[in-house]
This record gives C-alpha cells, structure tokens and sequence, in this order.
C-alpha cells in the first residue's frame, strides 16, 4: 500500500519564503506606506455594550452614535471569558449582533462568518493581508488575535488599531452609511502583515437579506435634507460590490443620486 501523502498547509511553508511572491506584491503606487500611519495614542472608542440595557443605555446609545459618525469603528469590552473560549466567542457575537440593530438601526438580516490568516511575511512592506476597502454590509464585528495588524483611514491618515485582550471590534458597513443618509460613516480600513508572526482575524457580518430595499431613512429626510442614495436591494449592491472586487475600495457611489 502506497504511503500516505502528507499535505502541507500555509503556515507550514511560511518559514521557508524568503521574499515575497511576485503575484502578491502590490504596484509602487498601491503598497503601504507607512509614512501615512498615524503616530497617536488615540485609538478608536471603547464602549461597554453590556450595560446597555441597563440605566445608562441613553448614555451607551449615546457613544454609540459618537462612534458611527466620527470613526466608523468602536470596540465592545467583555467582562467575562469562560474556560470555552470558542464556544463563548461564537455566542457572543451572535447576541452582540442580534442587539447592535436596536441600538442602531432595525433591518431584515442574515449573517455571514469568515477566518482570515495571514502567515508571517519577510516584506510586509510590499503588500497586504487585505488592502483598503469598506464592508459591503450592515455591521460587521471582529473577533482578533493579539498581532496588530488592523488599520482605520482617519483624516487622511491610517491609524493602527492595537488589539486590547477581551475585545471585540465593530464597524459600520456600507448599508448603514446609506440608511442614515451619511450621518454614519462607512470607513476605510486594510490589514498589514507582520515580518514575524502569523495574525488571525474572525469576521463575522451582518447583511440585509437580498431582496431588502436599501433606501435613507425617510425620517432623515425633508426639503433641507435630500437623500444622497437612491433605492436598492442589497443583493444588486452586493453584486456590484464584488464585480468590483477589493481592487476597488468601494461601490456607494455607484449608488449616489445625481446632481446633474
């Protein structure tokens, strides 16, 4: 009986590249430059979504509406970590996303997962783990490893995001950007590579359910204040979304009403 054959996975050949892959290397104009990170002991907020319900919910929606419309990004503290991480991470989560709505705003949904791995890389300053690009969806909360590597596009400049052990990140994705009429900010974020370790990320979305009509909320809007977006499903913006691809950074403003 032949042996078997004994598949090597990514993190097994890592060790062994020396340079980085000319199919992964990013054109001169497109690389990072960290020469734009932002160099600040400010991060994004911090807000304690598990008193929400509690008597200080007027003052956590408060810092919620802060958050969406100056970062785009807020990270949520958990209190507790039980002996089952994984099983705990993936109920929290579920629950965090299933409250954001409320706090925020309320649509028909579905929810996605994904696991990003990024191998140590020996020229990180050649290309990305993912470039710049804005979420497609309503919300997306991201569970992350202790590697930075996560960056936020904040006055022109990129600001690293530094994990804080026990944290989740939440972002506001395109969707809500549209249903607020651009009062929250869909904002530009990447992943860098580090030189010498692996980084790990878990996302987990939170989407309108195709056929959901995508429109400014109408109470947003009046005489002074004209919609910035048209109607849409989320499945036609979904599509578009990805027949750009993340060489595009985004697609809302296929989607913007005309001035013409």
């Amino acid at each position: 009986m032949a042996a078997a054959t004994t598949k090597l996975l990514l993190s097994d050949l890592a060790s062994t590249v020396k340079s980085v892959p000319s199919n992964y290397i990013r054109p001169i104009s497109d690389r990072p430059n960290l020469t734009e990170v932002q160099i600040s002991d400010g991060s994004i907020p911090l807000v304690d979504l598990q008193v929400l319900n509690g008597p200080s919910r007027l003052d956590i929606i408060k810092q919620i509406g802060q958050a969406c419309q100056h970062d785009g990004f807020f990270q949520d503290y958990m209190h507790e970590w039980p002996s089952n991480p994984p099983s705990f991470r993936y109920n929290y989560v579920r629950g965090l996303v299933l409250r954001l709505p409320e706090a925020i705003s309320e649509s028909k949904h579905g929810q996605h997962m994904a696991l990003n791995y990024c191998p140590p890389c020996p020229q990180p300053d050649l290309t990305y783990g993912l470039p710049g690009h804005t979420d497609p969806n309503l919300i997306t909360v991201l569970l992350q490893d202790d590697v930075p590597g996560l960056q936020v596009l904040r006055n022109g400049k990129w600001l690293p995001v530094s994990p804080i052990p026990n944290t989740f990140i939440v972002n506001i994705g395109d969707q809500m950007q549209v249903l607020s009429n651009d009062l929250y900010k869909s904002v530009l974020h990447r992943a860098l590579v580090n030189c010498d370790k692996e980084r790990i990320s878990i996302p987990r979305f939170y989407c309108p359910s195709p056929d959901a009509v995508i429109a400014p909320a109408k109470d947003l809007i009046d005489e002074r204040h004209l919609a910035f977006y048209k109607n849409f499903t989320y499945a036609e913006y979904y599509q578009k979304f990805w027949n750009r691809g993340l060489a595009a950074e985004g697609c809302l403003d296929l989607f913007e009403v005309s001035t013409a």
